[in-house]
């Protein structure tokens, strides 16, 4: 690194000497704000490079939802100070919300930064070369606006994730995430669209909806808007060929929101509908608000509405307490409903949660027995489920390309979110179809693997 004194002048126009490089770990809404942080030093004048290559600054986007990704952050920040010892490393992010008192006691770590103060990364940087100072902190608690990043262009996608809300005033007791983001605090309708309408203009094809809790969109506003309103309004924006939403909570899904939806030509057939357990007595425990009952339900609605939607979802096991036999209810549960896709998530203990001190903490190895058996039944529904499309014409993003036993393929998405192969064979210039929306015969192979060919015809 370059001789930067901690303490000494410093002018913003030092950036240009900077080469940055960035680590981001968790959600699509942390990786949404590493791309705004990009953005930002970017425009002033900084350049970014791979983060095993040689930088002047390291900068880490921390997750905290489990204890491997407490242990994976500390591993990035470690690995950051190996990668160049005379580096500036900086640690954001949930992790650091959480351990703040531990990180900033930290050798390897430069600078710490909370959440709801990324936006001002440039000034922070320049701040501890000029005053020494080594923290940017804010009582998340109290926050009660949205952290403007705006993101004109996606740093390494096609589609594009667009931050909508922060926040979450659920408070499930397993759930540490309320406690590093704050409340909800929804961004405003006008720069939702500003942003995504220059996104367009720069490309995009697919927006991604993300957030910490998106389905509460606009409850601290006028309450008058919801998400169903956003769905709405950005479907006018010229450019923009589909709509994608992150996860929801089921509650979200009414008669009335599913009306209104399913008229919106540009949304994604293809909806994340957080569960947790399938057994009511675990619910009650995580306090979540709502019954096994009223979730099938919310299934069963989509379903009517649109032909074949892909329902995707996430279950804990293990959860404290959980009994062989709410285990076994959450089983049955599973393979009754047939959803599309499961995540997986063995119960991690978070400290200052409710769920971190109840009594009959369930055994580690007891959890992968467990995780294994729902994993089963998740790959099982997931080939069912792709298998209907088999034989039909499918419209699949193209994102990038791939090579895979020896040949080139096509690589990108349905708006079910179906991961497709799509052949090169015969076509001169494969490089030209990268952000397109092509139509493919969606085909099964020999070996069971799901293939595309772009339909010619």
């Amino acid at each position: 690194m370059a001789n930067y004194n901690k303490g000494a002048p410093i002018k913003l126009a030092i950036f240009t000497e900077m080469r940055f490089a960035f680590y981001t770990l968790g959600c699509k809404t942390n990786q949404y704000e590493t791309d705004g942080m990009i953005e930002i030093l970017k425009k002033m004048g900084a350049s970014v490079v791979d983060f095993e290559d040689a930088a002047d600054v390291y900068l880490i986007n921390t997750c905290s939802v489990t204890n491997m990704a407490d242990k994976k952050s500390r591993q990035m920040i470690h690995r950051a100070r190996k990668n160049n010892p005379e580096a500036l490393v900086i640690a954001c992010g949930c992790y650091v919300q959480a351990e703040k008192e531990k990180l900033s006691q930290d050798k390897d770590i430069d600078i710490i930064i909370s959440n709801n103060r990324k936006k001002d990364i440039g000034h922070v940087i320049a701040e501890y070369f000029n005053s020494g100072e080594t923290a940017c902190f804010t009582d998340i608690s109290r926050e009660k606006e949205f952290e403007e990043l705006d993101v004109n262009k996606p740093v390494y996608h096609t589609r594009a994730y667009v931050k909508i809300q922060d926040g979450c005033n659920q408070f499930c007791t397993y759930c540490i995430i309320p406690y590093v983001r704050g409340r909800i605090r929804s961004r405003s309708m006008d720069s939702v669209i500003d942003e995504i309408s220059r996104l367009a203009e720069a490309g995009v094809k697919e927006v991604v909806l993300t957030g910490i809790h998106i389905s509460s969109y606009g409850r601290d506003m006028d309450g008058d808007t919801g998400l169903a309103d956003l769905v709405e309004n950005i479907s006018k924006i010229e450019g923009i060929e589909r709509i994608r939403l992150g996860s929801l909570e089921p509650g979200i899904i009414t008669e009335e929101f599913a009306r209104r939806i399913k008229a919106v030509d540009k949304l994604c057939p293809h909806f994340h509908l957080s569960l947790q357990s399938g057994c009511d007595s675990v619910l009650k425990r995580m306090n979540r608000k709502y019954t096994c009952s009223e979730y099938m339900e919310k299934c069963e609605l989509l379903r009517k509405v649109y032909k074949n939607p892909a329902i995707t979802t996430d279950v804990i096991v293990g959860f404290p307490g959980e009994t062989e036999e709410e285990f076994e209810c959450t089983r049955k549960y599973l393979e009754d409903i047939n959803l599309y896709e499961m995540h997986i998530f063995k119960y991690s203990q978070r400290k200052g949660t409710p769920a971190a001190t109840m009594p009959n903490q369930v055994d580690p190895s007891v959890k992968n027995s467990r995780s294994d058996v729902l994993l089963a039944i998740s790959e099982h529904n997931k080939h069912a489920y792709q298998d209907l499309f088999v034989g039909t014409t499918v419209k699949v993003l193209v994102e990038e390309l791939v090579e895979k036993n020896g040949k080139e393929y096509m690589r990108g998405h349905t708006e079910r979110y179906m991961d497709v192969h799509i052949s090169t064979e015969g076509i001169t210039d494969p490089q030209s179809f990268k952000n397109r929306i092509v139509e493919v015969m969606y085909e099964k192979t020999t070996a069971g693997e799901y293939v595309g060919k772009i339909n010619r015809g």
